[in-house]
């Protein structure tokens, strides 16, 4: 299998894994602070990464720039982004902030072509014209829902975890090429708990000692573990590979996995409303993403595919064929 096969599997299964992750963080996030719950999670993916930093430790020597922007980016996305993602999930329910994380791919456009990575085109705009309206089905009339009180501070920082995701996903593909995926993932993670440290110290007054219930322990293990350090290295990895739409376009399957956990597990009702905007999102990213277009008339009788040419600033060009 090539490596742009595998990088589409890796991101389907960091997708998934991104899915159960929203109803994990449900069960534990009422039992201590977001932030708190973020540094935690990080600080068991970097025990799962301490046994093989030496191997993954880049054999050739890295420039200044390109520490500070890892720890950047790392700070952006594993200290802003879980910090948004854990304190939303305090205001709205599991499927909920699914849905809300199913604007990742939509804001990753937006970024791409404002910063010139990726051109604006009709198929994007209508995507993202789609998925706003999908967007909107739900965080309108529901947000006034007295069954969620403070629903559209939950809704507000799950955009904000979104667009931080966004952000990671257009500007780390530059280190990833140069330095690997799991290298990255790995320094990012490390800057992020350097970053949690001082506020989650100003917050309680000192580091608090982890005090779970049972349920609780379970939720963080797995949300530093298979939600942590494997499932943000198979992400960062399919980065690597594939462009940074193609890549988020996944995470669509998130709300799915998402929305049927938090019914089987938590007992959350699935409104018409998540259901008909998650369908509108969906067919947002299938229009914006174009896969319509991968599936084309042409394509089906048996036509080369074409190859799209992604080129980063630091990192040469990088060729993807749309399989």
């Amino acid at each position: 299998m090539s490596k742009i096969a595998l990088a589409h599997v890796a991101a389907a299964t960091a997708a998934l894994s991104a899915g159960a992750a929203v109803v994990a963080t449900r069960y534990v996030v009422g039992e201590t602070d977001p932030a708190a719950l973020a540094l935690y999670r990080y600080i068991i993916s970097i025990v799962c990464f301490a046994p093989i930093l030496p191997f993954i430790w880049p054999s050739h020597r890295l420039a200044a720039s390109d520490y500070a922007t890892i720890a950047m980016l790392g700070v952006v996305f594993f200290g802003l982004f879980p910090w948004a993602f854990n304190a939303s999930l305090q205001y709205i329910p599991a499927a909920r902030g699914a849905v809300g994380l199913a604007t990742i791919p939509i804001q990753t456009l937006i970024v791409a072509a404002l910063f010139g990575r990726e051109p604006i085109t009709r198929p994007k705009v209508l995507g993202v014209t789609l998925a706003f309206f999908g967007i909107m089905i739900v965080y309108g009339p529901e947000a006034a829902a007295v069954a969620f009180q403070g629903a559209l501070r939950g809704d507000i920082l799950m955009l904000l975890g979104a667009l931080c995701a966004a952000i990671y996903s257009v500007f780390s593909r530059a280190v990833l090429e140069r330095h690997g995926a799991l290298f990255v993932t790995a320094l990012a993670m490390m800057s992020a708990v350097l970053a949690l440290l001082p506020i989650v110290h100003l917050q309680t007054g000192l580091l608090p000692l982890p005090s779970f219930s049972a349920k609780g322990w379970i939720a963080v293990i797995f949300l530093g573990t298979c939600a942590g350090a494997i499932q943000f290295s198979l992400f960062t990895w399919a980065l690597r590979w594939l462009s940074p739409t193609t890549t988020v376009l996944y995470l669509t399957l998130n709300p799915v996995s998402a929305m049927l956990l938090g019914h089987l597990l938590m007992n959350e009702q699935l409104t018409l409303a998540l259901v008909a905007s998650l369908m509108l999102v969906l067919s947002g990213i299938f229009v914006g993403s174009g896969i319509l277009t991968a599936v084309s008339p042409g394509r089906r009788k048996g036509h080369a595919p074409p190859e799209r040419v992604f080129k980063t600033p630091a990192a040469g060009t990088h060729r993807e064929k749309t399989s």
